[in-house]
């Protein structure tokens, strides 16, 4: 099976996320792109948005647009959601699977945990950006993904929730489910 894994905070998740795995998943020609929310990601200590279990299940639901995405709990858990435990876990499964992984934070791989066992176990699918540059250390295995332009922002998005606002940018299962319960809403509004 050809298999890409995709994580992130996914908070929320929205269309550009599912953009550029239908776009991986047809150039690269997958069966299968795995969307792992992290429970605790390393690179985001100040995290104020949804929950876990929240951002799972929003995960999940936009996942229903494809039969090629799966929501993954891969990360959960209370510990640090590190890449390379995770494409280690993928791999004792027997699978051998693709990193789907943004320009920006591509730029950055050298500061991640074991980055260097991560690059010997796994190919990154790159999602180029405009106006981000990145450069490929030595041996690590790298496959372009060029996209449209997609300015779409999690943070921008956040902002028009905490207003009221439903963006146009969240599938729409995704955009009930935030409406239902009061998700990203002051603290006095939240409904559980």
């Amino acid at each position: 099976m050809r298999l890409a894994l995709f994580g992130g905070t996914f908070d929320p998740i929205h269309s550009a996320h599912l953009t550029v795995a239908r776009e991986a998943a047809g150039q690269f020609h997958l069966d299968q792109v795995w969307f792992v929310p992290a429970a605790h990601p390393p690179h985001k200590s100040d995290h104020t948005g949804a929950t876990y279990e929240d951002r799972f299940r929003m995960t999940a639901l936009a996942c229903e647009v494809d039969p090629r995405f799966v929501a993954s709990r891969l990360e959960a858990g209370a510990s640090k959601s590190y890449s390379v435990d995770t494409v280690e876990r993928v791999r004792a499964m027997g699978e051998q699977p693709y990193f789907i992984i943004g320009a920006d934070a591509f730029a950055e791989i050298i500061s991640w945990h074991r980055w260097q066992d991560l690059a010997r176990i796994t190919e990154f699918i790159v999602v180029t950006r405009p106006g981000h540059q990145y450069a490929t250390p030595p041996g690590v295995r790298v496959q372009r993904l060029e996209t449209v332009a997609l300015p779409v922002s999690s943070s921008e998005i956040r902002k028009k929730l905490a207003a009221g606002e439903i963006p146009s940018e969240l599938p729409a299962a995704v955009g009930r489910y935030i409406a239902e319960r009061g998700l990203y809403q002051p603290s006095e509004a939240r409904t559980l």
